[in-house]
């Protein structure tokens, strides 16, 4: 069973007196930094000089830094960048900011786990990574909640790593839901293959091949939208709410009985073989490094990869339907954007 901290297990005291500088005003950045200063911990910002994510920062009254300026001053360097970026920051800005005593801390393994940064001895390595995104992270600790973290400690300089961890983890709200205790490794791992073979790859994959096959057959797109893509989300949230026996219990006998006999179908022994190769890729480090060599040079073909996909039908026609929801969010200019 894992190691499950609260509240109770953590102090501030961890963090008194320690400058914190946020790399990156983002997703998670931005709640970091906001909840830490609502928890009483001095925080200052680092961004792009001039960017818009700098003076979002500076409209919210932190102190904004470049990337170099900040580590400079901090005592503790706090990586919420994309996973693509974080090497190139460490070393051009931090690495040779880092003096014996300095804390890094990370909200995802990836950079660690696969030696794209290696910190020197003298410096802890933590992890403090919130189980949801940036904005839930912000509005549950206005709401006096939390999100659950999963924290780390890679390297253990001070001797107080993880009480640094969990006084972090604590100043972001996490403790109020509870703190697991994992690796870089687990958490890095875990993560690739639950977005890889479940959560961004298997699941749409697994849509967009039963739209595929109702258009075949002859029904139509929009039909086929509804069924297998649409209410997807009904199921999802069933599940969020209360684990599979509540989808279960909520949805029809009929959808109970068809799910309960012809999942196991779809799921076979090949594509739990083929899971254990995806895991495996993980492990080896062969995907960071497909991964990393892609953006290297650009990212060609993931890029060709992401055109190719904003324009298969099931996208179009969804992109249609839901204009038939007004109560749906706009994202057409988030998604154009990115």
């Amino acid at each position: 069973m894992a190691n499950i901290y609260y509240d109770k297990d953590c102090d501030l005291k961890y963090l008194a007196g320690k400058k914190i500088a946020i790399l990156g005003y983002g997703s998670q950045g931005h709640a970091h930094a906001q909840n830490l200063r609502e928890s009483g911990v001095d925080v200052i910002v680092a961004e792009v000089a001039d960017s818009p994510a700098w003076k979002k920062a500076e409209q919210a009254g932190f102190k904004v830094y470049t990337a170099d300026e900040a580590s400079k001053s901090a005592d503790v360097i706090v990586f919420t960048l994309p996973d693509t970026i974080q090497s190139i920051i460490y070393d051009k800005a931090v690495k040779a900011n880092l003096k014996k005593g300095k804390v890094l801390i990370f909200a995802h393994g990836f950079n660690i786990r696969y030696n794209q940064i290696v910190p020197p001895e003298s410096v802890d390595v933590i992890m403090v990574a919130p189980k949801g995104p940036g904005h839930l992270v912000r509005s549950e600790f206005m709401e006096g909640r939390g999100v659950p973290n999963l924290i780390a400690v890679h390297q253990d300089a001070s001797g107080n790593a993880k009480n640094i961890a969990m006084a972090y983890s604590k100043g972001i709200g996490g403790s109020r839901a509870g703190m697991i205790e994992t690796t870089f490794e687990e958490e890095t791992e875990t993560d690739l293959f639950g977005e890889q073979a479940i959560l961004c790859g298997g699941v749409t994959e697994l849509m967009k091949a039963g739209f595929d096959t109702l258009v075949e057959a002859g029904y139509q797109p929009e039909i086929a939208y509804f069924e297998c893509i649409h209410e997807m989300k009904l199921i999802v949230d069933l599940i969020y709410e209360g684990g599979m026996a509540w989808m279960w219990y909520s949805v029809s006998d009929t959808a109970e009985y068809g799910g309960l006999t012809v999942g196991p179908k779809m799921i076979t022994d090949e594509t739990k073989a083929a899971m254990k190769k995806v895991l495996k890729r993980i492990q080896t480090g062969e995907f960071a490094t497909e991964w990393i060599g892609e953006t290297k040079v650009g990212q060609p073909c993931f890029k060709s990869l992401r055109k190719l996909s904003k324009e298969e039908q099931c996208e179009k026609v969804g992109e249609s339907l839901r204009k038939m929801m007004p109560w749906l969010k706009k994202r057409s200019t988030e998604i154009g954007g990115k």
